[in-house]
């Protein structure tokens, strides 16, 4: 039965509730990534580089191990590779091989000078040694001068100069943590293990080659 409007049941109020986005399984507003804290941290650790170990990343370590395929995949998607060896406990990225495709490079380089390259010969001609060993490869600085100073000579003749050089060559190794310190050790620092994965057996080879060349050739300007 209709009634008359002025008899009609007025309209009831609606309340609308706030809207509140859902953030589900995200750790913070807007996240919507699905890798878990930890693993973020692995993967961040990754691309700042220059290496995950064992023995400096004590938490890091089994976290990456525990998540290594889907870390592989999600550096796949930036064109990067992950380079894992899990009998010396080191991991590193570096650019995937993508053949012809056009692929963006994300990772910085920096050229070695001849005194770098020398340098990383000796120190992963120590890590071979020590290996065999089975111990770890411990170098004092002094030491590595010493070694470098033997291309006075080819390098330049400005004593002062090499020397800057010398101390450039093993600072940048240990900016790179191919060299770290050992804790109460003056001046005496560990190889990295990394520099196993860096340059194998034929690219030690190549690279004692170039070198020999290079001190062949005489001073450094007359190589360029």
């Amino acid at each position: 039965m209709n009634l008359p409007e002025d008899e009609m049941d007025p309209p009831a109020a609606i309340e609308v509730a706030p809207v509140v986005e859902s953030r589900g399984n995200g750790l913070f507003e807007g996240d919507t990534g699905r890798l878990p804290l930890d693993a973020r941290r692995v993967l961040c650790q990754l691309l700042a580089g220059p290496s995950v170990d064992a023995g400096r990343h004590g938490q890091l370590w089994p976290v990456l191990l525990r998540h290594e395929s889907v870390l592989r995949a999600h550096l796949c998607d930036l064109f990067l590779e992950l380079v894992l060896d899990r009998e010396a406990g080191v991991a590193f990225v570096r650019q995937a091989d993508t053949g012809e495709l056009d692929t963006p490079v994300l990772l910085r380089t920096s050229p070695l000078t001849f005194l770098d390259s020398v340098l990383l010969l000796h120190l992963r001609q120590q890590l071979a040694e020590a290996d065999a060993q089975g111990l770890r490869a411990v170098v004092e600085e002094t030491v590595l001068t010493d070694v470098l100073s033997v291309y006075e000579k080819s390098v330049s003749t400005d004593r002062a100069g090499f020397g800057k050089r010398v101390t450039q060559a093993i600072g940048k190794m240990k900016e790179n943590h191919i060299l770290v310190k050992l804790r109460g050790g003056e001046e005496r620092y560990e190889v990295s293990p990394a520099l196993k994965l860096l340059f194998s057996a034929e690219d030690v080879q190549a690279l004692t080659r170039v070198y020999r060349e290079l001190g062949e050739d005489g001073t450094e300007e007359g190589r360029r």
